[in-house]
C-alpha cells in the first residue's frame, strides 16, 4: 500500500479540511464529500482503505451508509463521527460493522490511532488476499500426479469427502504426498477461500507445540512477552493440516481432544474458551492403532480423528505412476522450456528401485539429474549411486537372502510377494503363479499371517471354497 486513500462524508466544511490537513500529514490520500450520497457513488467508482463518515448528513445518512458501503466493499474499514454521541449509538454502528465510532471532539491523536489501526489492518487484509492467491497459484503447480487404480482410489475419496466438513485422518508413508492430499482436500471444499494452515507436530519441542496450537497469553511462560493466538485461531474459517499427528505428546494430545469435542480451546496460562471454527485434517507416517495399543496415542483422540481414513500408496505400489511423475518434475526443473527426457534404461533402473523416500525421493532424484546434467537425453549414470546400487524390483520383485533350505526360500518368497502386493492374496497367488488354495495352504503350512489380524478375524480373507482350516 503506497499511500492510502481514504474517503471523508461530512456536511461540516471545517470538519472536512481539519481531517484533511490531520490525515494528509500522515501520508494518506483524502477524498473528501458533503453526504452518504455523493460518498456512495466515490465507492462504486474505485476501493478506499478508509471510510470516514459523519452520523448526520442531508439525504443518505451515515448508518445507511454503513449499510450500503458494506455490501459493495465488505473487508473496507469504516470510522464513524457524530458529534452527538451516545453509548446506544456506538454499540448501534459497531453492530452493523463499523470499525470505531468517534466523537468529533476527540483528541487529534485518538483520530490519528483509530485511523492507523484501521489501515492496519486493512493492510493486513490485503496481504492476507495476496497470500491466499500465492497459496492457490501454487496449489494449482502442485498438482496429483497419477493414474494407477491406487491413486485413482484416493481420489475418488477426496472427491467424496472434500464437500464435507469431517475430520480426516490420511496415513501414508513420509513423502507420499500427504500434504498435497491435504491441501486438494481443503481446495475442493467450501472452505476453500479460508485460509489452509499447517504444522509438523514432530517438528516442534512438546512446549513450543502446545503454544503453537492454541497460542499462550503474556508472562505464561519464559519468553512470552505478549498474548500470542494459536494456529487454530489463525485458522479460522478454514482448514487445519496437522502432519505426524502420532508424534504429539500425551499432555498435548488431552487439549487436542478438547478442542474437537468442544470446539474451542484454552491458550497456555489462560482460563478463557477461545471457539474455533475449523475442520481438521491429521496425517501419520505411523500405525496409530499400534500406537493406541502399545499406549502411546489416546484411544478417544485417535477415534476422534479416524473419523474418515484416506490411505496413501507408497510409490513401490504404484510403480505404472513413475513415467507421468517424472517428466512432471522434468518440466518443473528444465531450464528456459529446454525439452529434457531420460533414456529408457534410466527410466527401467528408476522403475525397479524401491523409493524408500517415495514421491519426495524421486523428486529430488529428478532435480539433481537435470541440475548436473546438460545432457537432453539423461542416462543412468545420470543418476545417484543409491538408486542404480540400491534396494530394487525387477518384474514384480526381486530379493536378496542368505543361504536357506528350499522351504525357508520358499516362506521369505511368499511373505516377500505378500508385503509387496499389501497382503491382497488374489494379486499375490497371480504374482507367484500359483492358485489361491495352494497360497491358503502355504500360509497355513508356514503360520504366514498379516499383522494385527488374528485367525477367524473378519478383516481376514476367508479360504477358498471347499478349503477349511482342517482340510489344509
Amino acid at each position: 500500500m503506497d499511500r492510502p486513500r481514504i474517503l471523508i462524508a461530512d456536511d461540516e466544511e471545517s470538519m472536512r479540511r481539519f481531517l484533511t490537513i490531520l490525515l494528509e500529514r500522515e501520508g494518506s490520500e483524502v477524498r473528501t464529500v458533503t453526504d452518504g450520497d455523493s460518498a456512495l457513488a466515490c465507492l462504486k467508482e474505485q476501493a478506499y482503505d478508509v471510510l470516514v463518515t459523519d452520523v448526520r448528513m442531508p439525504g443518505m445518512d451515515g448508518m445507511t451508509l454503513l449499510d450500503t458501503a458494506k455490501v459493495l466493499w465488505p473487508g473496507m474499514p469504516i470510522v464513524i463521527l457524530t458529534a452527538f454521541g451516545s453509548e446506544a449509538s456506538a454499540k448501534q454502528a459497531m453492530a452493523k460493522g463499523a470499525f470505531q465510532f468517534l466523537e468529533k471532539k476527540a483528541k487529534n491523536e485518538e483520530i490519528t490511532l483509530v485511523i492507523r489501526n484501521a489501515l492496519s489492518m486493512r493492510r493486513i487484509q490485503t496481504q492476507n488476499q495476496v497470500l491466499k492467491q500465492e497459496l492457490k497459484r501454487s496449489h494449482k503447480e502442485r498438482p496429483i500426479i497419477g493414474n494407477s487404480e491406487e491413486m485413482e482410489k484416493v481420489l475418488r475419496m477426496v472427491d467424496r469427502v472434500a464437500p464435507t466438513d469431517a475430520t480426516i485422518l490420511i496415513y501414508g508413508e513420509s513423502g507420499t504426498g500427504k500434504e498435497l492430499i491435504a491441501r486438494e482436500i481443503h481446495y475442493r471444499s467450501q472452505r476453500a477461500n479460508g485460509p489452509f494452515v499447517s504444522i509438523n507436530c514432530g517438528a516442534l519441542p512438546k512446549d513450543l507445540l502446545e503454544s503453537s496450537l492454541f497460542g499462550h497469553i503474556k508472562g505464561s511462560f519464559t519468553g512470552a512477552i505478549k498474548d500470542q493466538p494459536g494456529l487454530f485461531v489463525a485458522a479460522e474459517g478454514g482448514s487445519f493440516f496437522l502432519d505426524e499427528v502420532g508424534e504429539m505428546a500425551p499432555a498435548t494430545q488431552v487439549k487436542l481432544l478438547r478442542a474437537l469435542q468442544e470446539r474451542e480451546i484454552i491458550p497456555v496460562g489462560g482460563t478463557r474458551s477461545i471457539p474455533i471454527n475449523a475442520r481438521l485434517i491429521a496425517a501419520t507416517n505411523v500405525d496409530l492403532e499400534r500406537e493406541v495399543l502399545e499406549g502411546n496415542f489416546r484411544t478417544d483422540l485417535f477415534y476422534r480423528l479416524n473419523v474418515i481414513p484416506v490411505r496413501l500408496p507408497s510409490l513401490r505400489q504404484r510403480v505404472e505412476d513413475i513415467p507421468l511423475l517424472v517428466e512432471h518434475f522434468l518440466r518443473r526443473f528444465s531450464r528456459d522450456n529446454q525439452k529434457r527426457r531420460f533414456s529408457r534404461g534410466a527410466m527401467e533402473v528408476m522403475q525397479r528401485y524401491d523409493w524408500n523416500g517415495n514421491v519426495r525421493e524421486l523428486e529430488n532424484v529428478v532435480e539433481r539429474a537435470v541440475i548436473l546434467s546438460d545432457a537432453e537425453v539423461l542416462e543412468p549414470e545420470d543418476l545417484p549411486e543409491s538408486v542404480l546400487e540400491g534396494p530394487n524390483r525387477k518384474g514384480a520383485l526381486i530379493i536378496n537372502v542368505p543361504v536357506m533350505t528350499l522351504e525357508e526360500l520358499e516362506r521369505e518368497y511368499i511373505l516377500r510377494v505378500l508385503q509387496h502386493t499389501n497382503w491382497q492374496k488374489k494379486k499375490a497367488s497371480e504374482t507367484l503363479g500359483i492358485n489361491a488354495s495352494t497360497l491358503y495352504r502355504k500360509l497355513l503350512t508356514y503360520n504366514l499371517q498379516q499383522p494385527g489380524s488374528k485367525p477367524g478375524d473378519p478383516n481376514e480373507d476367508a479360504p477358498p471354497d471347499g478349503l477349511t482350516r482342517e482340510a489344509a
